[in-house]
Parts: C-alpha cells; structure tokens; sequence
C-alpha cells in the first residue's frame, strides 16, 4: 500500500498541484517524460497513479500520458496482456534529451506536409528560431523554382516575377487574367516577403505568423510545381 510518503516523493518530480491543474496535456506530458527517461521511473500506468494524488490531477496526469501516446513519445509494452506497462519510444528518448524542448515545440508547429525543399533547408532554421532567414529561405526557394520553370537563368527577385508572368513571359502564357494575377501575386510576395527584415510591422518573435508566411511560400510553390 502507497503511504503518503511515497507520494509526496513521487510529487517532488513534478511542479506544484496548483501549477499542474493550469497546465496544457502538452505540458504535463513534458514533465512526464523527463521523469520516465530518468532511472527508475514508474512507467506501469496503474503503478503510477497509486503514486500520485487522486481528483483532478490524476486526470491531470493521464491528459498528459494520453497525449505522449498520441505522439509516439510513449508506447505499449511487449507482452502485456493488461495494456499497463509502457516504454519510452525512441522519439521520445530523443525529445527528452534536447536541452531546450520549446525547439521541439516550436519544430512541431512546422506542418510535414510543407514542401520537401521548405522541410530541409527551412525547417531546421526555424526549429532553432532564425526566423528571418527561414522566411528568407522558403521565398528564395520560390524565386529559384519560378526561375528554373521559366528558363531565366540570369533573373532574380521581382523583376523574374514581372517577366517570367509579364505579357511575353512563359508563365501561364494561354492565361492572360490568370497570368496578371499571377505576375502581381509573386511579385509582391518577392517584395513584401523576401526580405522580411525590412519589414517592421512582422513579430518575428510570433512562431506561428512565422508559419503562416512560409506556408504562404509553399503554396506559392505548389502553383509553380503545376504550371
């Protein structure tokens, strides 16, 4: 039988009752997993809430587990015919290990269905909070595909626009409203976006506007990828 002893110990490896009930299912299973990567962790779920207050923040707790699960941070046991044990994935050990988990956070906002240029050359700067240069990247990944589509080898930022769309261009050519539409889009994107740091009126210290702005760019490249 767990005596209260054995709880408040178990308790001192997570912040205060008070501090866990405010607390998303993210951030209790944060905490939850730096404790299960630790030696001798309770990873048995009915074990652990034998070990834990009851009420609210046992609910608390298993939000928190639920959510490790969801993620693959957290698996079932081999040969647990009772679906109690469970084992921290290899995900997860590699989680629990970063130094700064809200660069975990911040990388998991990025969507995986970006495009597969944005997802190696873009994501690794915005994971880490450059968040200028990873706008910069995805926008200049837009001016080389527009190039490469267009054949203007020696053209750059808004001028490639307004000639790769203009009315001789070869963008869209059969089109001529879609082509106008298209020359005013890219090029403004080129102007406005590109050069982010120009641009005052951006928080880059926004993740998620940050998000919005390169997923403007991938869909950008979606219509160049179609053209």
């Amino acid at each position: 039988m767990v005596n209260q002893d054995q709880i408040n110990a178990m308790m001192r490896n997570f912040p205060p009752e008070a501090e866990l009930l405010q607390m998303s299912a993210e951030d209790v299973g944060m905490h939850l997993l730096k404790y299960m990567t630790r030696g001798r962790a309770e990873t048995n779920r009915f074990n652990f809430l034998q070990m834990v207050p009851g009420g609210q923040v046992a609910f608390r707790f298993m939000e928190g587990w639920g959510w490790l699960v969801r993620q693959g941070f957290l698996a079932l046991a081999p040969n647990d015919m009772y679906g109690q044990n469970h084992f921290v994935t290899r995900a997860g050990e590699a989680v629990a290990q970063q130094d700064d988990l809200d660069a975990w956070r911040k990388a998991h906002l990025f969507p995986d269905y970006f495009d597969a240029a944005l997802q190696r050359w873009v994501k690794p700067l915005f994971a880490r909070g450059d968040y200028d240069t990873a706008v910069f990247r995805a926008f200049k990944e837009v001016e080389t595909r527009v190039r490469k589509k267009s054949g203007f080898k020696t053209d750059y930022g808004r001028g490639l626009m307004l000639k790769a769309f203009g009315e001789t261009g070869p963008l869209m050519a059969g089109d001529v409203e879609g082509r106008k539409a298209a020359r005013e889009m890219f090029a403004g994107a080129i102007s406005f976006c590109k050069n982010p740091s120009s641009h005052h009126e951006i928080d880059f210290d926004d993740a998620r506007e940050v998000v919005d702005m390169i997923s403007f760019a991938n869909q950008l490249l979606r219509i160049v990828d179609r053209l």
